[in-house]
């Protein structure tokens, strides 16, 4: 029978393949709750998104968004430095960079683990469309 697409269904994305996929949805998620910025993103072309032109526009966000990105940014974090420790751990090398290793990760600015700001919202849509190119 010919079910239709339900208005308010959540429409399950296929696996970008992506290692922080989960991060970069949840992070697309929550911006779409902010109204003005999930306007700007149905109106933003292709290029206004990967240009970094729309990481612009969350300095308008919500107060509640931003804190819900930051939040998502420090579990991201904290998710990498697992990884970092679980890889030490199995190669027994202690004498690696913690910083060094986090730099690999293109995806977020390691350099500030708190808060999610424009270039972290910037480096996300480029890290993700590279692999598209």
């Amino acid at each position: 029978k010919g079910e239709g697409h339900v208005e308010g269904e959540k429409v399950e994305n296929p696996d970008t393949g992506l290692y922080y996929d989960e991060y970069l949805r949840q992070v697309i998620d929550v911006l779409e709750t902010d109204k003005h910025f999930r306007e700007k993103l149905q109106t933003a072309d292709i290029e206004e998104i990967k240009s970094g032109k729309l990481s612009r526009e969350l300095d308008l966000v919500s107060h509640h968004v931003r804190t819900r990105l930051d939040e998502l940014k420090r579990q991201e974090v904290a998710r990498l430095r697992m990884l970092i420790k679980a890889k030490m751990d199995s190669v027994q090398d202690t004498g690696i960079d913690h910083q060094a290793l986090l730099k690999q990760f293109e995806h977020l600015n390691h350099q500030n683990p708190d808060t999610f700001e424009p270039k972290d919202l910037d480096m996300l849509i480029k890290a993700a469309s590279a692999k598209y190119k």
